[in-house]
């Protein structure tokens, strides 16, 4: 198993507030793996997704990569924000080049890694850019590439496309599919977008209301290219949509009652 993580639970406490964010959370990841986390909004998704990065430490329980319990970040795990967080004074290629060349790798070494990426993303000729003259989705491919440039051994994506429109969401998803297929990088997917994560997913991991738990498993079994319309595709979010009806209600419920 790629990715496990054992009897996870998550308190937030500033001595004012004691939030129980994850509680009992247990969750196996294999190996090139596209695992889709998808639940109502606080349920602790995104939360999850910083223990797996290490940037948080469980309260409860252990995670381990290929065996190894994480203690902290590290370049076995890449990760791509909601917001491109780019350097605005560094170019395309300056920002996808920084992080190799802080762990010590040659210039031209990081310089042809970079660009490597950089193309695999469809943004060839954009290496001179800077971040104010790309589009959204021009600066999640630099984020995407920048993550993938460490070749990390898991890939974690926190909502990447939920500030795109429509289409450039839509656009963005098929890209990640293809950049997906040539790296077979395992995955782990944060999203509010039902039709993102069947779109997506090998696996979805429907979580709770919050302390967020997992309230089911659905594995997608459909050849890709998918397509939005077909029969099986609607079935599976149908599936998915009906597991999550009761936890949003839930949640809604639970916001009403600390606002």
């Amino acid at each position: 198993m790629k990715l496990k993580a054992v009897g996870i639970t998550k308190i937030f406490d500033d001595g004012t507030h004691r939030i129980t964010a994850i509680q009992d959370f247990n969750l196996e990841v294999r190996e090139n793996e596209f695992t889709v986390i998808v639940g109502p909004s606080g349920c602790g998704k995104s939360t999850f997704l910083y223990l797996v990065a290490g940037f948080e430490k469980p309260t409860k329980g252990q995670i381990f990569l290929d065996g190894k319990l994480i203690t902290g970040p590290g370049p076995d795990r890449g990760f791509v924000f909601q917001e491109p967080t780019l350097y605005p004074w560094k170019t395309v290629l300056g920002n996808v080049m920084f992080g190799l060349e802080i762990m010590g790798m040659p210039k031209q070494e990081a310089k042809n890694k970079a660009m490597k990426y950089i193309t695999m993303v469809g943004l060839k000729g954009f290496e001179n850019a800077y971040p104010h003259t790309l589009s959204g989705g021009m600066k999640q491919r630099v984020g995407i590439a920048r993550a993938l440039a460490y070749d990390p051994e898991v890939l974690l994506m926190d909502e990447p496309f939920g500030a795109l429109d429509a289409q450039t969401r839509k656009v963005m998803q098929q890209e990640l599919m293809r950049i997906w297929e040539k790296t077979k990088k395992t995955v782990i997917f944060v999203t509010h977008s039902v039709i993102e994560a069947v779109y997506l997913a090998d696996t979805i991991v429907v979580m709770t209301a919050r302390p967020g738990r997992i309230k089911g498993i659905i594995e997608v079994d459909l050849p890709r290219p998918r397509s939005y319309t077909d029969k099986r595709y609607l079935s599976i979010r149908e599936k998915v949509l009906t597991l999550l009806e009761e936890e949003v209600t839930k949640s809604l419920e639970l916001q009403r009652r600390t606002d």
